[in-house]
């Protein structure tokens, strides 16, 4: 990708200004938290939002705020970003690993309802470039089983399901505001829930257990004479450090006001791939449920030229003018650290706990090194169809 600071303008400027000219108050006592919280709570027609550092301490405390816990088990899919394999272990809990589907790429709820034990306390679906799981069936075994349901929603900004943006359907959903995100302030990320007490719980894990901390607010430094009282107990349950900055929450609200707009500018971009490979049968594009919306963090496809390696294609694209095409993740069991991972769960007396054996997920392993994803942020109609020509002609060039 070419500069990518049009993303910014003279809102982001505004908000972080009037952070500064507020003396740089912190997320304790600032306001610009609070106003990103209520702004997307109500964007997404939710109660209760609270900003994080980032999107992975969203979900570790999202977990533990839901009861996960030493030796419970969290489902999750075999195909996502290896923080929410961390998340789950940051908890002393154990990930289970379920398959995918090979035309959605997303976490299979068939697989789900198999992976489930008698230590299984929660599933994390995770809607992959964009794409909502299907939250109608996985709500369906989470009502059976009684387990809790975290949606990771990193990747999704106002994708649907029969209706639904993701990360409205479960207990608790998370986003992510790092820098490829549809909305983004450097690194941080949210959580929302309709849920008094959760939200209430997990604004306290997010700011060391302050006493004050609340489900609508993060702001502690209320009254100074209880701050100025030495006999005053200021955290009343222990809780990490995972608060959001104020200026990152300035960018961020600055951004929320453009969301419409970076969603609409991605599902552009990815109607133009789909004109282009119309008619190849070798490059599968990500399947959408009927009715349902795809925000299109990235265009993704499988790609399934048995004569063609995929890095040519890839190299040739480039030499297109192409952006370049993004691999998939290794499958999380599948990633050189699960050694380290399991040597930790040995220490805590869960080793042989987490099964990592080839096999355990033939469909995440079949596509996994057939994934491309495209990249769908583009500036403008001219960058957009510059990416459509570029991979048009790489497509031509293999045909």
């Amino acid at each position: 990708m070419g500069d990518l600071s049009w993303r910014f303008d003279e809102r982001e400027r505004k908000y972080i200004n009037e952070v500064l000219d507020s003396g740089f108050a912190s997320g304790t006592s600032g306001n610009m938290n609070s106003r990103i919280e209520r702004a997307f709570a109500e964007r997404f027609g939710m109660r209760y939002a609270v900003t994080f550092n980032s999107g992975t301490t969203t979900l570790h405390a999202a977990l533990v705020a839901l009861g996960v816990g030493y030796g419970d088990e969290v489902i999750i899919p075999a195909l996502t970003v290896i923080s929410c394999m961390y998340a789950v272990l940051y908890c002393n809990a154990v990930p289970v690993f379920a398959d995918v589907d090979k035309d959605t790429f997303l976490i299979d709820p068939a697989d789900v309802r198999k992976k489930i034990t008698s230590r299984t306390k929660a599933i994390m679906p995770v809607h992959l470039y964009g794409q909502v799981c299907n939250m109608t069936e996985i709500m369906n075994i989470a009502r059976e089983f009684n387990l809790k349901v975290l949606e990771d929603s990193a990747q999704c900004f106002l994708g649907t399901h029969r209706g639904k943006i993701g990360g409205t359907t479960a207990d608790v959903g998370s986003w992510s505001f790092e820098n490829s995100k549809h909305l983004t302030c450097g690194d941080g990320g949210i959580i929302a829930t309709n849920d008094e007490a959760l939200a209430t719980r997990i604004r306290k894990l997010s700011s060391i257990g302050f006493r004050n901390a609340s489900a609508l607010s993060g702001k502690v430094r209320i009254d100074k004479n209880l701050f100025q009282d030495p006999a005053y107990k200021r955290h009343d349950m222990f809780g990490f450090m995972y608060r959001l900055s104020e200026v990152a929450a300035a960018l961020a609200l600055a951004q929320l006001e453009k969301l419409d707009w970076f969603v609409e500018k991605r599902e552009k971009m990815a109607g133009l791939y789909l004109d282009v490979i119309s008619g190849y049968e070798w490059l599968k594009p990500q399947s959408v449920p009927a009715g349902d919306r795809n925000s299109y963090f990235t265009f993704g496809l499988r790609f399934l030229r048995q004569d063609i390696k995929w890095t040519d294609f890839r190299k040739k694209h480039v030499e297109n003018g192409g952006d370049g095409i993004y691999a998939a993740w290794a499958l999380t069991y599948q990633e050189d650290c699960i050694d380290d991972v399991k040597k930790l769960l040995r220490s805590i007396g869960l080793g042989g706990r987490m099964v990592t054996d080839k096999g355990i997920c033939p469909n995440a392993e079949l596509i996994q090194p057939q994934l491309m994803q495209f990249t769908t942020n583009q500036k403008n109609d001219e960058e957009m169809g510059d990416q459509a020509r570029s991979l048009s002609k790489t497509i031509d060039h293999f045909s």
